[in-house]
């Protein structure tokens, strides 16, 4: 019988940067959405943060990073962290 690998559902993915690092195992990153206002026609930015969680506590405040959508590991925590694109910060990367 021929043995099949289940794939997981598609997960979202965001980037963004990280604003704080002082809790134990968790980032909290920013991530930024510019649409343009239906009525207004303006582009208009939002700002969400979310909770990640690091387990390596390898991400630093300034640094961007790729999070991921998982199940919830806490009341206000359902990211994890993928991985660190720029460890400075100084450049943005298109999302």
């Amino acid at each position: 019988m021929a043995e099949s690998i289940q794939e997981r559902g598609h997960r979202k993915e965001r980037v963004g940067e990280v604003v704080s690092s002082k809790m134990q195992k968790t980032i909290v990153v920013s991530v930024e959405r510019r649409f343009r206002h239906p009525e207004f026609k303006k582009v208009v930015t939002s700002f969400h943060k979310l909770y990640a969680h690091d387990e390596n506590n390898e991400a630093k405040v300034g640094d961007l990073v790729r999070v991921q959508e998982t199940r919830p590991l806490s009341r206000t925590k359902c990211w994890r962290l993928v991985e660190v694109l720029n460890a400075d910060g100084s450049s943005k990367v298109a999302a």
